[in-house]
């Protein structure tokens, strides 16, 4: 970043205008996941997605999920425009891990924090935002707790938050989840190799 830390060094053909600056409660709402464990899922059922998974299997865009539950009361589903973090991990490093769910009508499992951004801040910028930088690093300092780490809302909502005009958002959220595709095309690829070669 360059100008006050408010232009990057690197961008898009056609973007010079100075990014913006303001903390994230100011440009999303928050709330949280409910209910829901391990134990609840089942073969078939109402789509869910869990925090543990985060870690294990979803990328920064969630189109389609593969657990599922019987739905229980006062359950908290997904409208298409949410970014969700893990509120529980194992270390301070992994814990600052923000996905986009880009489809309504699944349901999200307790130990999720919510963001819902307003309408200037693409959803996939945020996770990308949350996910790295100095972002990252400064929520690992505010995570809390020795054998398992917890990050809140409250620490969410004072991330200080530096995006472009909408359009360059998307660009750049578009150019990172096709990464993150390529990324783990290779990674299967890589698991299909190693597992036919120890099946010798």
């Amino acid at each position: 970043m360059s100008n006050n830390n408010k232009t990057p060094a690197i961008r898009f053909k056609g973007f010079t205008d100075t990014w913006e600056q303001r903390e994230l409660r100011t440009a999303a709402t928050f709330s949280k996941g409910s209910g829901y464990s391990k134990n609840d899922l089942k073969e078939n059922g109402t789509p869910i997605i869990l925090y543990g998974r985060l870690y294990t299997k979803y990328e920064t865009v969630i189109s389609e999920v593969d657990t599922f539950v019987d739905v229980q009361p006062n359950s908290v589903y997904s409208t298409g425009h949410e970014v969700i973090v893990p509120a529980s991990g194992e270390t301070a490093e992994d814990i600052s891990r923000a996905s986009f769910v880009a489809k309504s009508g699944i349901l999200l499992g307790g130990d999720l924090n919510i963001i819902v951004p307003d309408d200037y801040i693409n959803p996939v910028f945020l996770a990308l935002t949350i996910s790295n930088g100095n972002q990252q690093k400064e929520l690992s300092k505010r995570a809390q707790g020795k054998s398992v780490v917890h990050i809140h809302n409250s620490d969410l909502e004072n991330v200080v938050l530096l995006y472009p005009k909408y359009e360059e958002q998307e660009k750049i959220g578009e150019y990172f989840s096709k990464l993150d595709t390529l990324i783990t095309l290779h990674q299967r690829k890589l698991e299909k190799v190693i597992f036919a070669f120890i099946s010798l």
